[in-house]
């Protein structure tokens, strides 16, 4: 008659469960890697008060006072200015295109009309999609303007002396001018939910040919990589893309998302999108040598797109080596995609350079799945 309960057969237990730990090298990885990963990400690469904002401004009136206030904006730490600009109209393609985060206009006549003392305008304009990303600069703004310019204008005799400040600030939140967290957030859960579910779906797929005993009737079949892969990926598509249709009528008629730009451009990127997330799917069902691997996999790729693509916290306040991870994930080039034409109404050449970037990691990882894939069960 068995004890109820035995040392030695839970020695023996242990002792399986060890080896068949150790064996298993993936689950391993991952058990360390990613809460690594997640502490790295936390704790060094995530910013919700990011400075040194990209700033372009175009003065057409170039003075001590106006160059005053250019120095003050950048001693506050969040602006940087990264072009002097010559027109009004390369300023507000700056913005548009995302290259800058603020924009600033400086009229003719402004250090004349301060002197007689009627209170100028500066115009500053802000790329208002991510909340976040430009409220505490705005704040920043606001508190320098009691104190720029008064020494300079110690001295000066005034018709009519304002009250400080002498100027004006107006500040002009584009795309999202009442900063509703909905038109930031809704349109990049359109890529998140694709990126969580594609890659899932297609990490499984040969995973669970192998696992089923069915992957010597898929090999043994007259068909090229490139053939199983397309058989595999081109399924899921249209399951992507009817996500994707659900995803933007709920933005449209549930959230009262703006639709500024062209659907049928959202349309073919998120195409590509979708395409690209597939083709990193099926790289890891040919590495992983069950489901669970591909579901531990598909997490690894999945942390990192949702932290650093700028979905949940400001890209640009992230360390330079965090956001040069970001630029290689293909979630942070379909972000600003729809983000930019929903609410921006971007028109091709806005969005051209993260389209080729989509093209770039379709290319790559696809190349990777088809060198990875074998035709035998070694």
């Amino acid at each position: 008659m068995k004890r109820p309960f035995s040392i030695t057969r839970l020695s023996a237990m242990l002792l399986k469960e060890f080896n068949h730990m150790r064996r298993d090298r993936t689950t391993m990885g991952m058990m360390v890697v990613i809460p690594l990963m997640q502490l790295i990400l936390f704790g060094f690469a995530i910013n919700t008060d990011p400075k040194a904002l990209p700033t372009a401004i175009y003065s057409a009136d170039t003075s001590e006072y106006t160059r005053d206030f250019t120095a003050a904006l950048v001693n506050t730490g969040y602006f940087h200015i990264v072009k002097e600009t010559r027109s009004q109209e390369h300023l507000d393609e700056m913005l548009t295109r995302g290259q800058v985060q603020f924009a600033i206009f400086i009229p003719e006549n402004f250090t004349r009309r301060l002197i007689k003392g009627e209170r100028p305008q500066i115009l500053v304009e802000a790329d208002a999609t991510d909340p976040v990303a430009t409220g505490s600069a705005i704040s920043a703004l606001n508190a320098i303007k009691p104190r720029v310019m008064t020494r300079d204008l110690k001295g000066i005799t005034m018709a009519n002396p304002p009250a400080p400040p002498a100027f004006d600030v107006v500040v002009h939140r584009r795309y999202n001018p009442e900063n509703i967290t909905q038109y930031n957030i809704v349109p990049g859960l359109m890529g998140v939910v694709l990126t969580m579910t594609l890659v899932m779906i297609t990490g499984l797929a040969v995973t669970r040919e192998r696992e089923r005993g069915t992957m010597e009737n898929l090999l043994a079949m007259p068909v090229r990589p490139m053939e199983v892969m397309l058989g595999k990926i081109l399924p899921y598509v249209l399951v992507g893309y009817i996500q994707a249709t659900i995803i933007l009528m709920a933005a449209a008629f549930l959230f009262r998302v703006p639709v500024e730009g062209s659907l049928t451009m959202l349309s073919g990127a998120t195409i590509l999108f979708m395409i690209a997330n597939l083709g990193v799917g099926f790289t890891f069902s040919t590495v992983a040598q069950n489901q669970l691997q591909a579901v531990q996999m598909t997490f690894f790729f999945f942390l990192p797109s949702v932290l650093l693509s700028g979905f949940m916290f400001p890209f640009r306040g992230m360390p330079v080596w965090a956001q040069a991870i970001g630029e290689i994930l293909p979630l942070t080039h379909f972000l600003r995609i729809a983000r930019g034409i929903l609410l921006k109404g971007s028109h091709f050449a806005d969005i051209q350079a993260d389209l080729l970037a989509l093209v770039a990691f379709v290319i790559v990882s696809t190349g990777i799945a088809m060198a990875r894939y074998r035709q035998t069960l070694d």
